[in-house]
């Protein structure tokens, strides 16, 4: 296959020993010739990942107290890793530079982003291809937003497949040239963003796991593995919680009609998962491609008589949210009753002042807060064309005794959600999972 872009996560990428992996695999196949490479993560359950301590050096930073401890554990791991290479580089050069920096930044974004730079430098020293700093060519507007035709403009004029790069991941630079981070996570997103720009033929993404899998393994004892499945469908069990691909990694590549495929360091030899703009053909997965769902979900139900003919009253209810900086994940309404279903971690404190404005600019007749709220999305193209899927999957829930709190399905037919209690949470996904894979 023609060019392949190859991100590595960051348990890819904790060790020498896992830098070793990386380097035998980027080399086995000439085509991959961009590789945008995480921060260290975990080499063990107790372990911490680097982006993890930099965090915390510098909120020691804003807090006006020494982070040399902190520092001193990032320092090792890097030093670790270069002396377990046997690499002829300078490590201590970057970190003393880094560590310099860090007490100047009032913002978190450079300190969050050293741990990719610095995994950069390590492995394009170590495949002996060159470093491109992504601040050149990954750009944010002065609001925060990706400026994607400018990224994909500088990326198509600085790498070429002749010159074989290294492009950290998570971050780029805003107009002024400062830092600019991704949320956690994003450098899936910078992956897409470097196979868009060089019109890759295959994005690989390289993790702990052999593809994506119906559940959770977690949850789930030994869930079925995916061989293909839709952007659509991905990006809808990313957004509710499948955790192996960012789920805004998805847009940059979808639109173009980038595969992806999503792969194992530690198993180099299998498949993994490949991600498509459509699949026609029958799936072994059956009726559903896959169940996912997240806890602790706030649900605000705002009741209000004839509310249906009140022109207006969702778009100032919105706007509230627009104000405070909160994003909604679901909004089910009826005619005379509209909720808002909104992760607890998207308030940060600022329920009372939800409510408070609501009262004062909606004048509804009752409004109820329903906290510890769980939603979990099955997905499956088509779903709603099914003769079926619904009666099975409360059957399924309630044989389980599990109390449906909330009910949400999209015109498209391509999810069905359900909101039910925290404490219910594992307990459904399975009942879920087992009412249609046998």
């Amino acid at each position: 296959m023609g060019v392949k872009v190859a991100k590595f996560g960051g348990t890819s990428l904790a060790s020498a020993e896992a830098f070793r992996k990386v380097k035998a695999i980027v080399l086995a196949d000439s085509s991959r010739c961009f590789v945008v490479p995480s921060a260290p993560g975990k080499r063990a359950a107790e372990d911490q990942k680097v982006t993890d301590l930099l965090y915390q050096c510098h909120d020691r930073v804003i807090q006006g107290l020494d982070f040399a401890d902190l520092f001193a554990q990032i320092r090792k791991r890097y030093q670790d890793i270069v002396t377990g290479l046997d690499l002829d580089l300078d490590i201590n050069k970057y970190l003393d530079q880094i560590e310099q920096q860090l007490p100047n930044q009032s913002q978190p974004d450079y300190a969050a982003s050293r741990g990719e730079y610095l995994n950069g430098i390590i492995l394009a020293a170590y495949l002996g291809w060159e470093f491109v700093d992504p601040t050149e060519i990954i750009r944010f507007n002065s609001h925060g937003f990706l400026d994607l035709l400018q990224t994909e403009q500088l990326i198509a004029a600085r790498l070429s497949p002749e010159r074989p790069a290294v492009i950290p991941g998570f971050f780029g630079s805003m107009p002024d040239g400062s830092v600019k981070t991704f949320p956690r996570g994003g450098s899936d997103i910078t992956g897409a963003l470097i196979a868009r720009g060089v019109k890759a033929d295959l994005y690989e993404n390289w993790t702990d796991v052999s593809g994506f899998y119906m559940a959770d393994p977690r949850i789930v004892s030994e869930p079925k593995l995916i061989s293909i499945i839709t952007y659509r469908e991905l990006r809808e069990l990313a957004y509710n919680g499948a955790n192996v691909l960012h789920e805004a990694a998805i847009y940059p590549v979808s639109q173009v009609g980038i595969p992806i495929n999503i792969r194992n360091t530690n198993d180099p030899q299998a498949p993994g998962t490949m991600i498509v703009k459509e699949v026609n053909e029958p799936r072994e997965c059956g009726d559903i491609i896959g169940v996912a769902g997240q806890k602790d979900f706030v649900v605000i139900q705002i009741e209000k008589a004839l509310m249906n003919s009140e022109m207006g009253f969702v778009r100032r209810l919105l706007s509230i949210l627009e104000e405070l900086h909160i994003s909604f994940a679901h909004m089910p309404s009826g005619i005379d009753m509209v909720s808002l279903v909104i992760l607890k971690t998207e308030l940060n404190g600022k329920l009372e002042q939800v409510l408070s404005l609501i009262q004062e600019r909606l004048d509804p007749d009752r409004v109820e807060v329903v906290e510890q709220i769980a939603l979990i999305a099955t997905v499956g193209q088509g779903l709603a064309r099914r003769y079926g899927i619904a009666a099975r999957l409360f059957n399924a829930l309630a044989e389980a005794k599990i109390n449906v709190r909330m009910i949400d399905q999209n015109s498209g037919g391509i999810n069905l959600i359900v909101g039910v209690a925290n404490q219910d949470f594992e307990k459904a996904v399975r009942a879920i999972y087992q009412a249609f894979v046998r």
